[in-house]
C-alpha cells in the first residue's frame, strides 16, 4: 500500500511531516513527491523529498494521495497541472484523496468536491469553500474524502487516514506507541 504526499515550497511542514511520520509508522509506504529537489517548508524547514512531483506517472496507484496545508504551498499545488491530473485519476479510480488546511481549495477548484459534500478548512479559507456543507469538526469524511483543520488536527487527520487504511487496531497502536493518551 503506497501514499502520495506531494509538497511545493511553502508547504505547512508540522501537516506533512506529521501525516509522512504517522503513514510510516503504521507499515505504509508514503512517496514524497516534491515540486523542486528541495523544498523550503513554511517556517523554513527544509525537505528533500523522494521523488519530484513531475517524475509521478498517472498511471501509478495510490491508496490515498494527501495534500498539506499551508498557504504558499497550497497555491503552488493548485496551480501545477501535473498534480490537477495525478488528483483526477486518484477520485476515477475512487482511491482516497486527502486534503488539510487551505489545501481543501485545490480540491474545490480542481471540481473533485462531490456537490453539497461535508468539508473542512483552515478557517481562513472557509470563504472558499462555501458551496459545501462546511463543518468545524477536525476531521470530515465523505465520499472517500477527508478534510481536517490545520496544524493542530494533524495528528487526528493523520490517523483517522490511518484507521481507514489499515483498520482501527492500526490506528490504536500508533497513537498508543506516540503517547497520545
Amino acid at each position: 500500500m503506497r501514499v502520495l504526499v506531494p509538497i511545493a515550497n511553502g508547504t505547512e511542514e508540522v501537516e506533512a511531516v506529521t501525516v509522512i511520520d504517522l503513514l510510516r509508522r503504521a507499515g505504509i509506504s508514503v512517496v514524497v513527491a516534491g515540486e523542486s529537489p528541495i523544498v523550503v517548508c513554511s517556517r523554513g524547514v527544509r525537505i528533500v523529498p523522494d521523488v519530484l512531483l513531475e517524475e509521478v506517472s498517472e498511471e501509478e496507484e495510490f491508496a490515498a494521495i494527501v495534500l498539506p496545508g499551508g498557504s504558499r504551498g497550497t497555491e503552488a499545488l493548485a496551480h501545477s497541472e501535473h498534480l490537477q491530473r495525478l488528483l483526477q485519476a486518484q477520485r476515477r479510480r475512487q482511491g482516497y484523496l486527502a486534503a488539510i488546511c487551505a489545501a481543501p481549495t485545490i480540491l474545490a477548484r480542481h471540481r473533485l468536491l462531490p456537490a453539497n459534500s461535508p468539508v473542512t478548512s483552515h478557517p481562513s479559507v472557509a470563504d472558499q469553500l462555501s458551496e459545501y456543507l462546511y463543518r468545524t469538526e477536525p476531521v470530515v469524511v465523505a465520499d472517500r474524502i477527508i478534510t481536517s483543520r490545520g496544524v493542530g488536527t494533524a495528528l487526528a487527520f493523520a490517523l483517522e487516514l490511518i484507521r481507514l487504511l489499515r483498520g482501527e487496531e492500526v490506528a490504536a497502536e500508533v497513537a498508543r506507541q506516540i503517547v497520545l493518551q
